[in-house]
């Protein structure tokens, strides 16, 4: 599905994830209940052994995810033996960086920063001793369902879909050799290479991560997708 195809949506508005992360700021606080895994935590498996299989952890590596939300995926770095000054998380709304935040107090994982960045508009901050490399700063960046949002949002006044300013955002900020590892629910991969791959952007197709399939109507697909783009080294 096209972004031209998809319709504003409540998913698209910061008011909505305000009132979402608010409500389960406090189910954490009260209960312990750390709130939803957005694809399930197969999808995080899966884009975690992705990245140990293709970026290796090191203790120079500077890794951001874009729409951290609770931070599943980010402790799941760690877990793998990622450290955790080399993790960052931003999102756009206060209640999910201060539920994170608290959940990685719980799981004694402060290390990992948070920290209220609208992608869009705002740039994220750098990693304490890290630089940037020919002006990108990170060498994995991760979508777990933030590209997807992003697509949801209403047009501005000039009738632009903000979601088009996203892939030039993610070949930016990333170093000559880095990747950038989407999840999507809402594009298929042809889709996601056509919206990241283009001359623009300068971004190479790189793998794809296999999710399990479904058949309706003599038709193949899968809930969703995962694909890698690479960026070129510097010559």
């Amino acid at each position: 599905m096209s972004a031209a195809d998809l319709q504003p949506s409540k998913l698209g508005t910061k008011e909505h994830w305000d009132h979402v992360y608010e409500e389960e700021l406090q189910n954490f606080e009260e209960f312990g209940d750390e709130g939803e895994i957005w694809f399930g935590e197969d999808s995080v498996e899966k884009m975690v052994n992705w990245a140990v299989q293709n970026v290796p952890p090191k203790n120079d590596l500077s890794i951001l995810e874009v729409g951290s939300g609770n931070g599943t995926l980010l402790f799941a770095l760690a877990d793998a033996g990622y450290a955790v000054d080399t993790l960052l998380g931003i999102d756009y709304s206060d209640g999910a960086v201060g539920l994170a935040s608290s959940i990685a107090k719980s799981r004694n994982r402060e290390g990992i920063r948070f920290h209220r960045c609208d992608f869009l508009n705002d740039e994220p901050p750098v990693l304490t001793g890290k630089h940037a490399v020919d002006g990108g700063a990170w060498d994995l960046i991760l979508d777990k369902g933030t590209f997807d949002a992003i697509a949801l949002m209403q047009k501005d006044n000039q009738s632009k879909a903000p979601v088009d300013n996203y892939p030039l955002r993610v070949a930016r900020l990333l170093k000559p050799g880095a990747h950038f590892l989407i999840t999507s629910c809402n594009f298929t991969e042809t889709e996601l290479q056509e919206k990241f791959m283009t001359p623009a952007t300068g971004l190479h197709y790189h793998s794809r991560i296999q999710h399990q399939t479904f058949t309706f109507g003599g038709k193949s697909g899968s809930i969703c997708s995962s694909v890698a783009f690479v960026k070129p080294a510097a010559t």
